[in-house]
């Protein structure tokens, strides 16, 4: 065979190798990155103490039908335009928070896959995590990959992300705890959402 012939050919399969490695991200971009998207959340949350002097969504019911507040049948008081996902940590479809909507029902919080920290205002330190992953993935919900690091998506007060890797998450939750003990919350109740900060 010649040589040019040889070089063409190896040209094509190269060429086939990157189409389908492209493909492959393809796909793995649209079935698994951004589906529940913490930051879009943040901005709901925004817009939400916006039209309520202030105040971030609370339930007496628990921390998960506070975050049905942000979403409704209604368009005018759907603070995330429908798009249950961002409510959910990576791997969760929605489908309790949407029996939850449809029956009027009290979704545990045990069976949230992001734990939102109610009770806090846009006065309160902007450091303050409010949302965050209970569950860490590969890469985090926006960087996600299947050789990444396991870490947790967390939306800040202020409405910015942060990602803390699995080693960090103790250090970060009892950071966290210190925020919330300065914001009011007993020691008790603070732990209650981040379990990792206790030695």
């Amino acid at each position: 065979m010649k040589t040019r012939t040889k070089n063409w050919m190896l040209v094509f399969a190269v060429f086939m190798f990157l189409l389908a490695l492209g493909g492959m991200w393809l796909w793995f971009v649209n079935d698994f990155v951004h589906q529940h998207c913490i930051k879009q959340t943040g901005l709901a949350f925004s817009i939400y103490a916006e039209d309520h002097h202030g105040q971030l969504p609370s339930s007496t019911n628990g921390f998960g039908n506070a975050l049905l507040l942000l979403t409704g049948p209604d368009p005018t008081n759907d603070y995330i335009g429908g798009f249950i996902g961002c409510l959910c940590g990576p791997g969760d479809d929605g489908h309790l928070y949407r029996e939850a909507l449809k029956n009027h029902s009290v979704l545990p919080e045990d069976q949230c896959t992001r734990v939102y920290i109610q009770g806090l205002s846009e006065s309160n330190d902007p450091q303050i995590c409010i949302l965050f992953d209970r569950n860490s993935c590969r890469g985090g919900d926006h960087f996600r990959s299947p050789w990444g690091h396991r870490v947790r998506e967390a939306c800040l007060l202020d409405g910015s992300m942060v990602v803390v890797p699995d080693e960090k998450c103790s250090e970060f939750s009892r950071q966290q705890v210190d925020f919330l003990v300065a914001a009011g919350f007993s020691r008790v109740n603070a732990l209650r959402f981040y379990p990792a900060a206790t030695p």
